[in-house]
Formats: C-alpha cells, sequence, structure tokens
C-alpha cells in the first residue's frame, strides 16, 4: 500500500513536526528531518501494510534524522554560536499549555521524546518501542522518569508563582 506524497503532507506534517522539534529543540532543524522524511517516503520502493504503518516509519524516519542532526559535526561544533530560536515552536490555545509544553522542551532527549510520542501523538507503548528501537519495558520506564521530572518542574514553577 502506498498513499500520495501529498496526501501524508496534510495528514501528517504537523505530527512529524513536533516530533523531530521535540529531539532538535529548533524550528529549522525540525523542518528539514520533516522534509528529509516524505523526501525518503517518496523515494522508497517500501511497501505498507495500511495507514498506521506507514504513520509509524514516518515517525521512525523523523526521530532518526532528527538524531542524526544532533550528532551531526556542524551542531556539536557551533553550539555556542548557534541560537535556538523559538519564535517558530507552536501556537497554544492557552498558558498552561504553553508551560507545559516549554516544561517537556526542559527534559533531556530520550524523555522528551517518548513523553511526546505517548501524550501528544497518542502512541501506544509497545508503537514507541518499535519507533525508537528500544524495548518497550524502557518506554515504560523512561516515560515513568519524564512524568516525575515534568511533575517537579511543573510544581517548582507552581510554588515559585
Amino acid at each position: 500500500m502506498r498513499k500520495p506524497v501529498e496526501w501524508l503532507v496534510n495528514e501528517y506534517q504537523k505530527n512529524l513536526f513536533a516530533a523531530s522539534y521535540a529531539i532538535c529543540g529548533n524550528a529549522e532543524d525540525a523542518r528539514d528531518a520533516v522534509q528529509d522524511t516524505f523526501i525518503r517516503y517518496y523515494t522508497s520502493k517500501k511497501e505498507f501494510n495500511d495507514v498506521e504503518h506507514i504513520r509509524a516509519w514516518l515517525l521512525r524516519v523523523a526521530v532518526n534524522r532528527a538524531k542524526d542532526m544532533n550528532r551531526s559535526f556542524w551542531r556539536r561544533n557551533t553550539c555556542g554560536e548557534y541560537s535556538e530560536e523559538l519564535e517558530n515552536t507552536p501556537v497554544f490555545e492557552n498558558e498552561e499549555e504553553s508551560d507545559l509544553f516549554d516544561a517537556v522542551m526542559g527534559l533531556p532527549e530520550k524523555y522528551r521524546i517518548v513523553i511526546h510520542l505517548f501524550y501528544y501523538e497518542d502512541m501506544e507503548i509497545k508503537e514507541i518501542s518499535k519507533v525508537l528501537g528500544i524495548s518497550e519495558s524502557n518506554v515504560k520506564v523512561r516515560l515513568s522518569r519524564g512524568r516525575k521530572m515534568l511533575k517537579d518542574r511543573l510544581k517548582e514553577e507552581w510554588l515559585d508563582d
């Protein structure tokens, strides 16, 4: 099964951008990761079982591409000069959603991506395990630790107000 790229872009672009942004931490790299993901889909000859299989594959490619960007020579050697501009971050309806997003973005990458896939993409633990290439128990541990970190951060912010 193959879907037209135009349909996939309309359907999954925002999800892939959010997942990539959760890893990269800036909009430009996230956009590049999403673009590379759609190019890889277009150039691949892979057949998919269903739409969910396509979605999981796209997320896996976007996550891996974003991780590759973080490990790139340029990123490692220019991190002091590189300003992570947040003007292109997702827009939220209220301040609580924005604060929560900021708290999630403040987590270490391995917790941030698991939290994002579970809560924002509504993926099951089994799916996250496949997308990230880690065990289901590792996903559960990262979710638990990420939730605890979020709770502590949000509690501190609430007490500071």
